[in-house]
């Protein structure tokens, strides 16, 4: 374990180097593609950028995208990217098309944004992606080269502020060689995600893209929580219906056959209210089901962590509940939570046919966290069933999302996340 941990930091750090190598190239590539557009522009007035810009401002667009998805992929940066460019009239050939599609991309906001993004990355992400990449090449001229030619070299060979002049200072050089190295490798990572944040103030969508989303996804959640509701009351009114209610009709019906009996026929009017008796037991059992259905009472007595545990207790698997949460929160909040969870574990034992479930609690920075992992085969598709789609759709009112990450063969973990505030201070064992 301890010689396996010094690989697994240096093969981190040397394929930090190669990314990093990947991306002063990819800003060679922005450049000139910037290059290209800024050609289109000028060319404007001579009618030939309008057949030249289109085409150079979607390769800069292919250029960026890269750029975004490397972010998030090698540093786990997210950036939200703009609107896709205009697609090109259908009658491209039309005598006016070129100058339509032309227009179009120079009334796109995040086509000026992906321009100044293709002009500055290689000055300032080209120039700092270089930096370990300089460190490793010079480091490596100083521990591979200096001790073997420094005797041809001269008098006047210096390695950084080494005098490299007899066998000693090759030797200091070869060690400042090492030093430059080894800092190029441990910087990479570093460099790698200080990139990724400064490209993300010009990769990233415009604000009033971001705004208009926002109120779409807003409404979208707004209308998708109203169906949810008006599908809850359906039910809850059917179930109504069909329960209780049909019971305590039934009940009214037996007392008033018991009252005409209790004269004529008392031993049976006894055995018709014992019935009674064993139909209001049912019914106020039917009545506690459905109440616990909508809101359970451990969850509004105790809290989202107490309630969670209660699941656990009563799932046949075996479900172990690890962290707590500092305190209790909004009540819708912890039943979207709730509710999240004791779907995952039915998931867990119906589909993932799982036998160990681990449930993680956590609360902080204005976040709620819940991990939902099993043991079970794996496999898991939002796509193959209406479970996970419907988490998703109950997380997406309260802002909050879903992860899911399950290979064939298991595990799963099913993350939640959402944002919510602490409503009061702790009050329960969670």
């Amino acid at each position: 374990m301890s010689d396996r941990r010094p690989r697994t930091a240096l093969a981190r750090a040397c394929r930090a180097l190669g990314r990093c190598q990947l991306a002063s190239l990819h800003a060679i590539a922005a450049s000139a593609a910037g290059s290209l557009v800024v050609l289109g522009v000028l060319l404007l007035p001579v009618g030939v950028g309008f057949r030249l810009l289109p085409p150079a401002a979607r390769l800069l667009r292919r250029l960026s995208d890269r750029s975004r998805a490397r972010a998030a992929a090698w540093t786990g940066t997210a950036i939200v990217p703009p609107d896709p460019l205009p697609a090109p009239p259908p009658a491209s050939r039309g005598p006016g098309a070129p100058g339509r599609a032309a227009r179009a991309v120079l009334a796109d906001e995040g086509f000026w944004r992906d321009l100044a993004w293709a002009w500055l990355e290689p000055v300032t992400g080209g120039l700092l992606v270089a930096v370990p990449l300089a460190l490793v090449e010079y480091g490596a001229f100083g521990a591979l080269v200096q001790p073997f030619v420094w005797r041809r070299l001269g008098e006047g060979n210096w390695y950084a502020f080494v005098p490299v002049h007899s066998t000693a200072g090759a030797g200091a050089a070869l060690l400042l060689g090492l030093a430059f190295a080894a800092a190029g490798l441990l910087a990479a990572p570093a460099v790698l995600r200080l990139h990724a944040r400064l490209g993300r103030r010009l990769l990233a969508a415009p604000r009033s893209t971001r705004l208009t989303r926002r109120i779409e996804q807003l409404t979208d959640s707004r209308g998708r929580a109203h169906d949810a509701l008006a599908a809850e009351l359906r039910r809850i009114e059917r179930d109504l219906h069909d329960g209780p209610q049909a019971r305590l009709v039934a009940l009214g019906m037996t007392l008033d056959r018991a009252g005409r009996l209790l004269e004529a026929d008392p031993p049976a009017a006894r055995a018709l209210l014992r019935e009674v008796r064993s139909s209001s037991e049912r019914a106020l059992q039917e009545l506690r089901d459905l109440v616990h259905g909508i809101h359970p009472p451990v969850l509004a007595d105790r809290g989202l962590g107490d309630a969670v545990r209660s699941l656990a207790l009563d799932s046949f698997l075996d479900v172990r509940v690890e962290g707590g949460l500092p305190g209790r929160l909004p009540a819708p909040v912890e039943s979207a939570a709730y509710f999240a969870v004791s779907e995952a574990l039915a998931n867990a034992a119906k589909h993932a046919r799982a036998r160990e479930v681990r449930v993680s609690l956590a609360y902080g920075a204005g976040l709620l966290r819940i991990a939902v992992a099993d043991d079970g085969r794996g496999g898991a598709d939002p796509s193959r069933g209406t479970g996970l789609a419907g988490l998703r759709r109950r997380l997406d009112t309260f802002d909050g999302t879903l992860a899911l990450h399950s290979p064939p063969g298991g595990p799963t973990t099913v993350t939640l996340e959402i944002p919510c505030a602490l409503s009061s201070p702790k009050t329960s064992s969670s």
